[in-house]
């Protein structure tokens, strides 16, 4: 897509952060050349029996910490010289050997000023001073919020995949007869089937059944169950509530909707927000920049003041070295945009990266389509008027005849009249092209279709036909005028609401775009109060149209569904997609996609971007001002490394709450 270079070529990563400890390679891999304290997560068997050895060595050394200060404390006469450094030694080595080791591994590959070299200069200087105590607590509490940091994160991944990762082990197969057990990964498309009541459907499959129920919250965030009828689709993710069903399989295990959306959530943590890349840049010069501080703290000093005491302002320097490392950032940052992503996911939509959560927040003019965006895309019966038969006669005449033809519109006849036209006679049915079908309907003669044809049988009809801007069939039995259907796309019951929302979000610029006639898309804007409106667009008009309002230095947002908006959607700056009903290029080109096709998520986007926005800038706040106050504390000596250390694990862990604080915000 080609959109915003700083937001669109960002590389795919795993979007979980987790310790240096147990990182496979030391050191963070986001980008090349990129520094960070949270090096990606490495997944694999026994994962989970290695999340809880690696809370072994951290208990292990608060131990031996305890025990040494305590002795320190009774001023214990054995516990002194070697044994003493033995013991503290080895609790540092327990919690502080990796970093130490990720800190000579980047020095080497010529990646000094990070946050590993930050703590690792800070803790052997206090060694060297004798402060082992405070060397091993400058590394225990770095771990343990580490600790809490990746329960964190690893909340969050729950949640999402709690909510989207249901996707069975097993599916009942029916072939040549035999019903068998199988992995849904060995299942090809055209099989059939077998659904269980109370079962989550495995593949997306045509309904071979006459109808049942399905509980469709994993797909759309709606708990609302939705019936499927014989011929329609049913989705992976989707739970049968009704009957025992069979499908036939029209997706492969891997090209599922459910795993297409799994995959896209998977993939949004690893497409960075400005904010994200703003502070990885400000971190590699602020490091260096702290590095050099702290070295003129402990050196200038001895040029200006009378009574200098080297290990002082070594212990001065060592204080504004922790309290300078930016884990709280680094960390809480994508955090916060994971969780955002996640809390859209509990709602109904999927954001394809964090970058767009940021987006979404600038947009100030939203460009919709009409036909299944903000209408149900499905031809219904507005109106019926009759001029001397009975309205049930009427109808079952008319739909009899329209049940030859295969067009929308005469389908929706059909399907509004009932079933009485079953039991009529239909004969010497001709379809008179652009103008509708000429027939024989229980003896009397029909003409159905649009007023050209009547026209061209020099048929007489009431003048306000003229003036209807929706759909109109219009009926003559037995060479004389007698009635019109009148037949228009449903607007979605919360769409007059999504609009309202959007005013009150501040987009100041509501804009429809339609294929449509023109004379509907201006009625259907006028009922909900659109600003603008065009209709009798092609594809390229909608991308004109949207271009010109770039021009004006708008940032927009594209609503659409169909295949011929998939080039407004990459245009756009925003490209949000309707997920249920939508097509497959709407959706793959989309930035957003809306999986309960509800024009009133728009709004709900816009208020979660917000909201992730404000906690990001709120942790940013948080760790720049309690720093700045330490530092400034440290550099005068006021602030020892116990209050560093604990002011820095303090900040981290607060933004860590402020961050996971998204996933409990209803919306």
């Amino acid at each position: 897509m080609a959109k915003d270079k700083d937001y669109k070529d960002a590389e795919l990563q795993d979007p979980t952060i987790t310790s240096p400890r147990t990182a496979e390679e030391p050191g963070p891999k986001p980008e090349k050349g990129e520094d960070s304290c949270c090096p990606p997560q490495h997944n694999g068997a026994g994962k989970n029996e290695e999340e809880r050895s690696s809370f072994i060595p951290t208990i292990v050394s608060l131990i031996l910490l305890l025990f040494g200060i305590g002795l320190d404390f009774f001023d214990v006469e054995w516990f002194q010289g070697y044994l003493r450094l033995i013991v503290f030694g080895v609790a540092y080595v327990l919690v502080g050997g990796k970093v130490v080791q990720h800190a000579v591994t980047n020095i080497a590959k010529g990646n000094i000023f990070n946050e590993f070299f930050l703590m690792t200069i800070a803790t052997l200087g206090a060694f060297y001073i004798g402060e082992y105590a405070e060397g091993v607590a400058v590394m225990l509490f770095y771990v343990i919020g580490e600790h809490f940091q990746e329960a964190a994160v690893a909340r969050s991944r729950r949640s999402i995949k709690a909510l989207i990762d249901n996707r069975p082990e097993e599916v009942t197969l029916i072939k040549n007869g035999q019903v068998s057990i199988v992995n849904p990964k060995n299942v090809n498309i055209g099989e059939i089937i077998q659904i269980k009541p109370g079962e989550k459907v495995a593949l997306d499959g045509e309904m071979l059944s006459e109808s049942s129920s399905f509980n469709t919250a994993a797909l759309t965030g709606e708990s609302k169950p939705d019936t499927k009828k014989k011929g329609e689709t049913v989705l992976a993710g989707m739970i049968n509530l009704d009957k025992l069903v069979e499908l036939k399989v029209t997706s492969g295990y891997e090209d599922s909707a459910l795993s297409k959306i799994l995959k896209l959530v998977e993939e949004a943590g690893g497409r960075k927000a400005k904010t994200q890349k703003f502070i990885t840049r400000f971190a590699k010069i602020y490091t260096p920049i702290v590095v050099f501080f702290a070295i003129g703290l402990a050196l200038l000093p001895y040029f200006f003041v009378d009574a200098y005491i080297f290990e002082d302002w070594l212990y001065r320097a060592l204080v504004f070295l922790v309290i300078s490392c930016p884990c709280a950032l680094v960390i809480s940052i994508p955090l916060g945009y994971f969780g955002g992503i996640g809390a859209a996911s509990r709602n109904g939509l999927l954001f394809k990266g964090s970058n767009f959560l940021d987006l979404i927040t600038k947009v100030d003019t939203v460009v919709m389509d009409k036909t299944g965006t903000l209408t149900e895309g499905v031809f219904k019966v507005q109106e019926v008027k009759v001029q001397s038969l009975e309205k049930d006669r009427f109808l079952a005449l008319t739909a009899a005849l329209e049940s030859k033809s295969t067009h929308p519109i005469a389908s929706a006849v059909v399907e509004h009249s009932g079933n009485a036209f079953k039991q009529l006679k239909v004969q010497n049915v001709e379809e008179i092209a652009g103008h509708g079908l000429k027939g024989t309907v229980d003896g009397k003669e029909l003409l159905v279709g649009n007023a050209k044809l009547l026209r061209k049988f020099n048929i007489s009809y009431a003048p306000e036909i003229e003036e209807i801007v929706e759909t109109i069939v219009v009926v003559a039995m037995d060479g004389k005028y007698e009635g019109y259907i009148t037949i228009a796309d449903q607007i979605k019951e919360d769409a007059a609401l999504a609009i309202k929302q959007l005013r009150e979000y501040g987009i100041d610029n509501i804009v429809m775009l339609s294929g449509d006639k023109d004379s509907i898309v201006q009625k259907v804007a006028r009922q909900l109060k659109i600003d603008k409106a065009y209709g009798g667009l092609l594809p390229q008009d909608k991308v004109a149209k949207v271009e010109e309002l770039k021009k004006q230095g708008k940032k927009v947002a594209f609503v659409g569904d169909g295949i011929n908006d998939a080039p407004v959607i990459t245009l756009a700056d925003v490209g949000m997609a309707m997920g249920a009903l939508g097509s497959d290029a709407a959706i793959e080109t989309a930035d957003v996609v809306i999986q309960t096709d509800q024009p009133g998520k728009i709004g709900t986007a816009i208020k979660i971007g917000k909201k992730t926005r404000q906690i990001v800038w709120q942790n940013i706040g948080l760790a720049f001002g309690v720093k700045a106050l330490v530092l400034i504390f440290g550099a005068f000596g006021v602030a020892s490394l116990w209050e560093a250390v604990f002011a820095d694990v303090g900040v981290a862990f607060l933004a860590i709450l402020n961050a996971v604080r998204l996933q409990r915000i209803k919306f």
